[in-house]
């Protein structure tokens, strides 16, 4: 029989004591995790993570409640395919850096897509201070077309004073 697997995505006020709350509560309900991502956005908490158990998405729903009220966060459930083991490793790091404007974001992942670059990782922050905030941006991911082509068609950005730079990652499997 085929396992039962749903994607929870939780997210709240940063505060000390959330992944164990919420983990405690899944263990005790016997489910068990997949892939999980946690970290910190702008003060908020957020959590996305793949578990199994059986259990439909209502019960789950009825099941975490305590804690999710408890911990004052928001939840949002959707059944997924699992497909765990099947690991893509990144072939390129993509590094961008420039003063903060709409469409930064839009503007070097549209390049990359038409360079059929897959994503696999994107990570932002925005420092710098507020009269001069600095957006940061870091990607990792697979591409079958050369290094240099993906430099090539990000040029136009480096045109309007976004630093972007491309990296090979060389992986070592031992």
């Amino acid at each position: 029989m085929k396992q039962l697997w749903h994607m929870l995505t939780l997210i709240g006020a940063d505060r000390p004591g959330i992944v164990a709350g919420v983990t405690r509560a899944l263990y005790d309900q016997g489910l068990n995790l997949g892939e999980t991502s946690m970290l910190r956005l702008g003060g908020n908490f957020t959590i996305m993570m793949m578990v199994s158990g059986g259990e439909s998405e209502a019960s789950l729903q009825e099941n975490l409640k305590p804690v999710i009220e408890s911990l004052g966060m928001c939840l949002h459930i959707d059944p997924i395919e699992a497909s765990l083991h099947q690991h893509l490793l990144p072939n390129m790091q993509v590094t961008v850096s420039g003063a903060d404007r709409a469409g930064i974001v839009a503007q070097v992942t549209g390049v990359l897509a038409d360079n059929q670059c897959n994503i696999l990782d994107l990570e932002s922050d925005v420092a710098g201070s507020v009269e001069k905030p600095v957006y940061i941006m870091q990607i990792a991911c697979i591409a079958d077309v050369p290094l240099e082509t993906v430099e090539q068609a990000l040029e136009s950005l480096r045109d309007d004073g976004v630093d972007v730079n491309v990296n090979p990652i060389e992986t070592y499997i031992g």
